[in-house]
């Protein structure tokens, strides 16, 4: 009686056998699907971490900022630089599709130009890129080119920015002169608190018909000097920006 037990006990603990193994395939499925998991978490993190391969870098600050926008802020920051770099920043700053149709490439080299200062480095706009002739309303075109420096006044978050309005000789050193230049910084400050940059860093000033950057006596000279120049105050002074 004794001997038909046991067997009866061998033969029911056969189960044990079939149990284990497939308790071992579904560990092994289980480690498998973890493993996998693994890999493609990593893959993600990579990608995150690294966005300058989708052609971007973190700015200063918070936020994302171009790798075009990033370069050219950093040639701005050495203004000892921007005269053998202008065309560079000028390429840079205003890529073929982001001129406007009413602009052609010549049109914009002959009216920009980018400027070595004692404080930094200036962009200067003839009224040609911005306005019409005695008016102090930015257009559509205008607007388009300026959007394309916003990224860099971005990026330069600690610099603090002058705008300064220039009109030719004719008139004179009359008010409406000094009104009109004003009226014209006014209007690309206006844009660029518009756009979201903090009005605390800018400042504006009217110098009419002074300081003229070449002579008066011919129309192409008049036309280059009715322009406006945003001053990039990138060189440090007395422990800040000047």
């Amino acid at each position: 009686m004794a001997r038909k037990e046991k067997k009866a006990e061998e033969a029911g603990g056969g189960w044990l056998v079939t149990f284990s193994d497939l308790v071992t395939l579904l560990l092994t499925f289980f480690v498998l699907l973890l493993s996998m998991s693994s890999m493609d978490q990593s893959f993600i993190t990579r990608v995150t971490i690294n966005p300058a391969e989708l052609g971007f870098l973190e700015k200063r600050g918070s936020g994302r900022l171009s790798v075009k926008a990033k370069i050219i802020a950093e040639m701005i920051e050495r203004p000892w630089e921007v005269l053998e770099k202008q065309q560079r920043i000028k390429d840079l700053l205003f890529p073929d599709d982001k001129i406007p149709p009413d602009i052609s490439k010549s049109t914009l080299n002959e009216n920009l130009k980018v400027l070595a200062r004692p404080e930094g480095v200036a962009l200067v706009l003839t009224d040609k890129l911005l306005y019409p002739l005695g008016s102090f309303t930015l257009d559509k075109s205008a607007e388009m080119l300026l959007e394309q420096i916003v990224p860099i006044l971005e990026y330069l978050g600690n610099a603090d920015v002058n705008i300064s309005g220039y009109t030719d000789d004719v008139g004179g050193m009359s008010p409406d002169n000094f009104e009109l230049s004003g009226k014209r910084a006014i209007s690309v400050l206006t844009y660029f608190v518009s756009r979201g940059l903090r009005n605390q860093r800018f400042s504006v000033s009217a110098y009419g018909p002074t300081y003229p950057m070449v002579s008066n006596r011919t129309p192409e000279g008049r036309a280059q000097n009715r322009r406006v120049e945003i001053l990039i105050k990138t060189t440090p002074m007395m422990g800040g920006y000047s």
